[in-house]
């Protein structure tokens, strides 16, 4: 690892890849952290699948690219100065691995030692609607310190078209774990409660 931070993106078969790549692009963008990239064999099925991206596009995009068989990669271990993980998107089955520990892959096993370490650890859970059993993995992670976000759009920006929504899930999700300053728009309020500057007498 260089003296960079290093960030782990994390990349499982739930729906969502435009996220994923959205993410990985604005990480090259802010040059910030060493970006460390883990992505699943149905996760790469989901990419080719959802987007026009190949796989080896994708890991250019990374400094880093980690088998996700690898389970003896130096982000396995709490040891390493990572500084944040984000598993995006978060299938319901990567999720309840990380939440019970059950971490037989890499992307697992490195979202074990967020947890375990506590560093910031994203998990953009993508199923809907969500049973029981869903909720009750979500409320394990949370409970063990993991961030709950599914990749819900805010409105208030009025995005226009797919990318816009893509683009605004991907910077709130990095500046929820601490990467980049003002990458999501902020609520501002409604015109009509906003603050008036003061004018001096």
């Amino acid at each position: 690892m260089t003296g960079r931070p290093a960030v782990v993106v994390g990349v499982s078969g739930a729906s969502g890849a435009p996220i994923t790549i959205r993410i990985l692009q604005l990480l090259r963008e802010l040059d910030t952290h060493q970006v460390h990239l883990v992505i699943t064999a149905a996760g790469a099925l989901t990419i080719t699948q959802e987007t026009d991206h190949t796989i080896g596009e994708v890991e250019a995009l990374a400094d880093v690219v980690h088998q996700n068989s690898q389970v003896g990669a130096s982000i396995a271990s709490g040891s390493a100065p990572v500084a944040a993980m984000l598993v995006a998107p978060c299938s319901i089955h990567q999720l309840s691995a990380i939440a019970y520990g059950v971490t037989a892959d890499l992307v697992g096993r490195a979202g074990d030692v967020c947890l375990k370490e506590g560093r910031p650890l994203l998990l953009m859970v993508r199923e809907s609607p969500l049973h029981q059993g869903h909720l009750d993995a979500m409320r394990r992670a949370a409970l063990s310190g993991a961030i709950i976000a599914p990749a819900a759009p805010a409105f208030y920006t009025r995005p226009r078209t797919v990318d816009d929504i893509v683009d605004e899930v991907a910077r709130r999700a990095l500046t929820r774990v601490g990467i980049g300053k003002d990458l999501a728009t902020p609520w501002r309020g409604l015109p009509s409660d906003r603050a008036k500057p003061q004018v001096a007498p």
